[in-house]
């Protein structure tokens, strides 16, 4: 029964709607997960009462989407939304609804749901409320809009992003008049936030099939954000699922002419912008083959940095480099084994140590045996004379 595998908080959660007359049924995708045998990340559960009645019932809430219903429940430090059976009017900027109503049926709040493996909810006695084929289309493994899918990309364009991303994650296809309207309303992507459509891109290229990226681009989702389409995605699934990796092996398979510039538009954090743009920089220059020049490298780009470059060029030069790092090599003066108190104890000053530091730094990377003291003030004189 999977009643039996709801989480402890989600369950008593319903529990005390129940107790206090309200409906309540865990809903959205984390039915979905239940039924395919995943563990759920998220818990959702929708329910006939209002948020006020809610914030009433449960000590510890957080009012974040009551405008739309939502309050969050917190137990024992777990989060639980509980949003109002609601229907919607009115999508003026193509991703919020202008207005809500709280005087729903359930069948009528999982009509308003993006797509049918999406507007399933468990009721009460164990049995799933599933009134579009969420079921049907799980066996059939499929992705297919509630109802009409023109109005359903209408009424919220990243709902598009969203379709190729359920079908990367779940290994689903897009249900034929799905893509047909998804391809027919690609347009309306331009109206969305980057951060909203980074979060869809980065979570399709760190799902099982990173490849179905490509689907973004080629359907022209990507339009705004990037003029060049992706070849050879099909690495991605060879690379970590680190983000940083991942976007770093999407960059490579774009070839933009700004890598830079492609990441702060989707508003990516500063981080793996400066490892992406550093390591493009390493790649185009040429990828690191011995030991010893991703020694020097890491000196240079820093270690984000190689790394970015090695996942974009792919698994083998990142076991190449992870190997390189499991050795400990010294790329940073506080790693050398002469100090720069001892160099200003041998007469150096100023700027002298720095340039002293760098070569000592470049010596070793090639010599990594030789970071012992005897050895760097051996070397001292032709380093630095």
């Amino acid at each position: 029964m999977l009643w039996q595998k709801v989480d402890k908080y989600a369950a008593i959660c319903c529990k005390i709607l129940w107790r206090s007359g309200f409906e309540a049924y865990p809903v959205g995708g984390c039915v979905r997960d239940l039924m395919l045998g995943h563990v759920p990340g998220d818990w959702d559960v929708t329910a006939n009462a209002l948020p006020e009645q809610v914030m009433e019932l449960f000590d510890h809430t957080v009012p974040t989407g009551i405008k739309h219903g939502t309050v969050t429940v917190i137990m024992d430090g777990v989060s639980i939304e509980v949003t109002t059976f609601r229907t919607e009017e009115g999508y003026s900027d193509a991703r919020h609804p202008d207005g809500v109503r709280f005087d729903a049926t359930l069948e009528q709040d999982l009509a308003r749901r993006d797509f049918t493996v999406n507007a399933m909810a468990l009721a009460r006695d164990g049995s799933v409320v599933d009134p579009f084929g969420g079921q049907a289309d799980l066996k059939a493994k499929v992705i297919r809009c509630v109802g009409d899918p023109d109005r359903r990309f209408s009424e919220d364009a990243l709902r598009m992003f969203r379709a190729v991303r359920f079908g990367a994650q779940l290994g689903f296809a897009i249900e034929e008049n799905t893509l047909k309207a998804l391809k027919q309303n690609a347009g309306k992507a331009k109206c969305l936030a980057a951060e909203r459509v980074r979060v869809e891109v980065e979570k399709t290229i760190c799902s099982h099939r990173p490849e179905q990226v490509g689907t973004l681009f080629d359907l022209g989702l990507m339009a705004a954000w990037s003029k060049e389409r992706p070849t050879g995605t099909g690495r991605l699934a060879t690379l970590p699922t680190q983000p940083m990796l991942r976007w770093a092996g999407l960059c490579a398979c774009l070839d933009p002419e700004d890598v830079e510039g492609f990441l702060r538009g989707l508003k990516l954090d500063g981080a793996t912008i400066r490892a992406c743009t550093s390591g493009w920089t390493l790649y185009r220059n040429g990828v690191p083959k011995t030991d010893d020049q991703w020694r020097r490298a890491l000196i240079g780009y820093g270690v984000d940095g190689c790394r970015a470059c090695a996942a974009m060029a792919g698994a083998e030069a990142l076991a190449q480099l992870d190997a390189v790092q499991a050795q400990d090599p010294c790329i940073r003066v506080e790693q050398l084994a002469l100090t720069g108190g001892e160099l200003a104890q041998m007469g150096l000053s100023g700027a002298e140590i720095g340039v002293a530091q760098r070569r000592m730094l470049e010596f070793v990377a090639n010599h990594p045996e030789a970071n012992t003291r005897q050895r760097l003030l051996a070397a001292m004189e032709n380093l630095i004379g």
